[in-house]
């Protein structure tokens, strides 16, 4: 073997052994520096946060198809009763897990220059009548255009009063439906 054979078989040997020592060096920086409680001293350490592996969603759990899911993010019953009574104007959007019905704006026949638009926002789990917010938007005809009239909250109670009494009604029904 010639000596320039042994100097480049020493030099991949060298990058080799520097590689392998900077992933070490990479790998074991990924350990937490700062003091942490006692709790969390205990669990194990990700390679690659380097945060204890405690924290978060196991790597397993995400390909479990018998986890039984939580449904709707909010109540179903305000969330279908919200849908039944903003079924009288188009719908332009519905997000179901924002919890929130916007319609198009609707012309009643009996006030041609007047239009309305509702936001519906049902924002919690329980049956409770601050689970529901209505806002009514009014608009009237001036001339050709349509002018911002502002919030009729009068209305927006009312329809909240309507969303809840639904509400009320789906629950009796079902309760009704198990006893029999």
């Amino acid at each position: 073997m010639t000596i320039f054979n042994r100097i480049n078989k020493f030099a991949r040997l060298g990058q080799a052994l520097s590689f392998m020592l900077s992933t070490t060096l990479f790998l074991s920086s990924c350990s937490s520096l700062k003091n942490t409680p006692a709790e969390e001293s205990e669990l194990p350490i990700s390679v690659l946060t380097g945060k204890p592996v405690g924290n978060g969603i196991p790597f397993s759990d995400l390909t479990k198809k018998d986890k039984p899911s939580d449904g709707l993010p909010v109540n179903a019953l305000l969330w279908r009763a919200a849908l039944d009574i903003a079924s009288f104007v188009p719908l332009d959007d519905v997000d179901t897990f924002g919890g929130s019905i916007v319609t198009e704006w609707h012309q009643p026949k009996d006030t041609p220059n007047q239009r309305l638009k509702l936001t519906m926002f049902v924002v919690g789990r329980e049956l409770r009548s601050d689970a529901i917010t209505v806002r009514a938007y009014i608009q009237n005809r001036l001339g050709t255009e349509w002018v911002d009239a502002g919030r009729d909250e009068a209305l927006g109670r009312k329809l909240e009063d309507l969303v809840l009494t639904r509400a009320r009604e789906l629950r009796a029904a079902a309760t009704a439906e198990t006893v029999n």
